[in-house]
């Protein structure tokens, strides 16, 4: 009987003993997992450093009528090489557009209000049309058979139809109320542009 008495107690101890060494784990378990969203929140999270933060864009390979698209924060950014004869049309399209001036743009100080850029060749707008927020498609081509004869190269929007120049300048009569926005943007290099950083502070 005192032998059983005595094997009980360590049957009960061992027990305790691990209960208590499991209650400690599964509490210490919890606290480290209530612990990394705690600390993780104090670090921005990639989205939010997305959301700020500058992108640089290698512009060497954008050969002459073409355009590549950036992403900067979670918007396409369209980055277009206009030749010499885009640049010549331009000064042609005031009496077709809505504000061929930029006076009621969304661009900074530092760029051109008709060209809309810091270098003449180099347009750098926002791809999203200033109506419902779709994104317009590339048409550098002149006189395009679905956009009429005298359609001289531009941006057209699939979504309800806005018609923009290649200076992201809005036509008039057309759903869309505003020229496309132009980022701030600097130049590092030649070759280098970055968005989200103005000429002014590069």
């Amino acid at each position: 009987m005192a032998e059983d008495l005595i094997n009980d107690g360590d049957i009960n101890e061992g027990r305790r003993c691990f209960l208590v060494t499991a209650t400690a784990l599964v509490g210490a378990a919890g606290a480290v997992g209530a612990a990394i969203p705690f600390v993780g929140s104090w670090q921005p999270s990639a989205r939010a450093k997305a959301a700020g933060a500058p992108v640089k864009v290698n512009v060497s390979k954008i050969e002459p009528g073409q355009q590549m698209v950036a992403e900067w924060r979670g918007q396409p950014v369209f980055i277009c090489r206009r030749t010499a004869q885009t640049l010549a049309t331009l000064d042609t399209m005031a009496d077709r557009l809505a504000d061929p001036e930029s006076k009621n743009s969304d661009q900074p100080d530092y760029v051109d209000p008709k060209l809309r850029a810091i270098k003449p060749e180099l347009l750098i707008v926002v791809g999203i049309c200033t109506h419902l927020g779709c994104s317009p498609t590339f048409r550098p081509e002149v006189a395009a058979a679905d956009l009429g004869a005298d359609w001289l190269g531009g941006y057209f929007c699939p979504c309800h139809g806005s018609h923009y120049d290649l200076a992201g300048r809005v036509y008039k009569a057309q759903p869309a109320p505003l020229n496309l926005p132009v980022p701030p943007h600097s130049y590092e290099s030649d070759d280098i542009v970055v968005l989200g950083v103005d000429q002014e502070n590069a």
